[in-house]
């Protein structure tokens, strides 16, 4: 929101040819988790309506972090006005934990970096939750042990494109 350029170069990812790995700790569902929302992404870069309905389950749950103005994803799927087709959701990174998939990105253009926590249960989105210019760091809380240590938690992720300093923070919890 300030009206500071950031001074690192973006590489988007190739959606078109995008075929996760399985990472160190990964398994074969966090795989086949990152495949749906890349999928996603690639079908609505490509304006393929079909197969956006076939990712999303039919009542989407929705949670949203930012200024209003930057409803973009909301307005995309929606059709909801005023949609500004010039957005474009661009991938920079994908990882997953269990069937929560943290995608992010930056628009250039505004200025504007971006997190989309999508939940996929059985191959099919069931929630995001959809953060701009906000720096988010993912916990994991599963573990009797993390829970037992007061005031202690495993950041297991934490977004890169956001200016940490003149932003508001967030935690999320596995």
């Amino acid at each position: 929101m300030s009206g500071e350029t950031h001074s690192f170069q973006i590489q988007s990812l190739d959606l078109a040819n995008f075929q996760p790995c399985l990472q160190e700790g990964e398994d074969a569902e966090e795989a086949r988790n990152k495949t749906t929302v890349a999928a996603l992404y690639k079908a609505l870069t490509s304006n393929d309506v079909d197969v956006v309905h076939l990712l999303l389950a039919p009542y989407l749950e929705w949670w949203f972090h930012g200024p209003p103005t930057h409803q973009h994803l909301n307005r995309l799927l929606t059709g909801a006005p005023p949609y500004d087709s010039s957005f474009k959701f661009v991938p920079l990174s994908i990882v997953a934990f269990g069937s929560m998939v943290l995608v992010e990105g930056f628009d250039d253009c505004r200025s504007v970096s971006w997190v989309h926590a999508w939940t996929v249960m059985d191959g099919i989105i069931t929630q995001v939750r959809e953060y701009y210019n906000t720096s988010v760091t993912v916990t994991r809380l599963s573990s009797p042990e993390i829970r037992s240590q007061s005031g202690n938690c495993q950041s297991v992720w934490q977004s890169k494109l956001a200016d940490n300093e003149s932003v508001p923070g967030l935690v999320l919890a596995l």
